[in-house]
Order: C-alpha cells, then sequence, then structure tokens
C-alpha cells in the first residue's frame, strides 16, 4: 500500500519576489521559519527577477507574463514542480504567465520572449495554499508547542488570495476559510469576519488616502466589532494599509484604533514556540507588546493548571 509523502518530502521552488526583500521582509523570514519548522525545503529560485506585476503588465502584457515565466523557467531548471510565492500580486503574475503559455495563439510569442526552454508543467501556488493542503492541518497542529488559546483573531484575505476564482483555483472566492482553519489548527478563536474579502483600498495609499482611510476604516471597525484582538493576513499590500497606515485611517475615522496586524506566517510561529523578534513582530507600526503578553500569561497559566492536575 502507497504511503503518503511526508512533509519532510516537500521540496518546492521558493519566489519571494520584490516586496518580500525590503518592506514585508518579515513576511519572508517568518514564511522561512515556518516552512523550516515543518520540514518543507524551500529552492530559492537563483537569479530570480521581478515578475513584471501591475506596471509592466499595463505597458505590455506578453512581456509581463515573459518576465514572470522567465522566474518559472529557472524553477523548472532545479527539479520543482511547484513555485511557491507569499504575495498574492507575485501569485498572480506567476499564474498569468501560465495561462499565457497554455494559449496556443500566445505561446509561440512568449517563449520567443522568454528564450528559454519551458514546457508549462510547474504549478504555483500561495504559501497559505502551501500551509493548508499540501502541509495539511493535522501536521501544522503536530507542530504546535504554544497554541494562541483565547487570543481572537480574525483573518482577512483581501482581493486576491481566491480571486477570481478560475484563475486562482483555491479556497472559495467569496467566503474563503483556509486561513481561519489554520488559525483553529494553532489554538486561536476565530469569530465570524463577514469582511474577509473586502477590499482595502489596495494601492491608494499614497494617491488617494481618503480612499484606503474609508475601506480600511471598515475592515478595522468590523474587526473590533466581532471582538478580535489581532488580525492576520497574507499580502504585503494589505498589511501595509492595515498595519503602517492604521494611525492615518484612525485619524480619517476620526476615532482610536490599536489591532496589531500580523501575517498569518507570523502566528504559526508563535505558535510553533519560535521567537517573536526573530519572527519580525518587532517591526510591526501597530506594536504587539499586549498581544504577547496575553500570550504569554495563557501559557503560563495552562502550564499551571497542568502542574495541578498532575
Amino acid at each position: 500500500m502507497l504511503q503518503e509523502p511526508k512533509p519532510s518530502e516537500m521540496r518546492v521552488a521558493y519566489y519571494q519576489g520584490c516586496s518580500l526583500e525590503q518592506m514585508a521582509s518579515e513576511f519572508d523570514i517568518s514564511t522561512r521559519m515556518v516552512c523550516e519548522a515543518l520540514d518543507i525545503e524551500l529552492v530559492e529560485i537563483p537569479d530570480w527577477s521581478c515578475c513584471g506585476s501591475t506596471p509592466a503588465h499595463s505597458h505590455d502584457p506578453l512581456l509581463s507574463a515573459a518576465l514572470a515565466g522567465r522566474n518559472l523557467a529557472i524553477a523548472a531548471q532545479q527539479g520543482c514542480e511547484v513555485v511557491m510565492t507569499p504575495c498574492p500580486g507575485c501569485l498572480k503574475a506567476l499564474k498569468g504567465a501560465l495561462k499565457v503559455y497554455k494559449d496556443p495563439q500566445k505561446r509561440a510569442a512568449f517563449l520567443e520572449i522568454l528564450q528559454m526552454p519551458f514546457d508549462g508543467n510547474i504549478k504555483a501556488i500561495s504559501n497559505l495554499q502551501l500551509f493548508f493542503e499540501n502541509v495539511g492541518m493535522d501536521a501544522v497542529r503536530r507542530r504546535v508547542t504554544k497554541p494562541l488559546t483565547h487570543l481572537s483573531v480574525v483573518p482577512y484575505y483581501g482581493c486576491l488570495l481566491s480571486r477570481p476564482a478560475e484563475f486562482m483555483q483555491f479556497d472559495d472566492p467569496e467566503n474563503p476559510v483556509s486561513m481561519d482553519r489554520i488559525l483553529e489548527a494553532i489554538g486561536a478563536s476565530v469569530p465570524d469576519f463577514p469582511y474577509k474579502t473586502e477590499c482595502c483600498g489596495a494601492t491608494y495609499g499614497v494617491t488617494r488616502n481618503e480612499i484606503v482611510g474609508r475601506l480600511t476604516g471598515r475592515i478595522l471597525d468590523m474587526a473590533q466589532r466581532v471582538g478580535a484582538q489581532a488580525i492576520a493576513v497574507s499580502c504585503p499590500l494589505c498589511q501595509q494599509n492595515l498595519d503602517l497606515r492604521q494611525a492615518q485611517v484612525s485619524r480619517h475615522c476620526h476615532r482610536e484604533f490599536h489591532i496589531p496586524v500580523l501575517y498569518i506566517s507570523q502566528f504559526m510561529g508563535l505558535a510553533f514556540g519560535l521567537d517573536p523578534r526573530a519572527l519580525g513582530i518587532n517591526k510591526l507600526f501597530v506594536e504587539a507588546d499586549s498581544l504577547l503578553d496575553f500570550l504569554t500569561s495563557e501559557s503560563e497559566a495552562a502550564a499551571a493548571t497542568d502542574g495541578k492536575i498532575a
């Protein structure tokens, strides 16, 4: 009888993308730490380049597809069948390259620009999909040493992680639950959050900050209404709008918000007993000291209770 592959047998190409190299470096670091804890081998794509993102796609969609396709081709040369990227924007670009390659009318032009061998036999996924589908919740639960007991966290997915459905092919496009299940697996309480896929304002933070103030304000307000102590995200841009711009949003809404916004990989790392500073918790603009103090007190209380029972 065939045995199911163990997590230690997982080997995936890793595409960090531009934002995780700078602005969202804690997302990169915590993702690497969590993957190591789960015995996942990340094969960093050598000489990786920008995926093209929105600017290149707006200028020339075919060139943008080839920019992303270059990273896929290099990953395939490393013997990898799966490329994982934590950034939804990068994921969209990588999936877009595969879509262009599979279009018979565009394939020849795509390969001419690419100038590299490529057969399209590679899959692009998010780190959320890696943890939820490839690793699975049982393996995640087994790794937990400091469950986030009694911590109320709402998952915020944003616009791209599961939409459009026919493109992303992961989770429910209108009511995704993968991050909910991961949070539950690491011991957190997850209230029903009706704004989990509402837009945060995306890239309007500089040019039209009143839009971000209004849209992000609604998300933060709902998080407070459902009793959340923190928000989990899996997108650098969402994290920036909810965390970095939280003071700006507070001024726009004429009220004070103070809700720590952590990447899902940071929450997982905390539950796995990894060092908070190493996970980049200290890089948050909305400090999470009270959150860490709460988790420490809950852990100490649980230990004391276990001692009494023993």
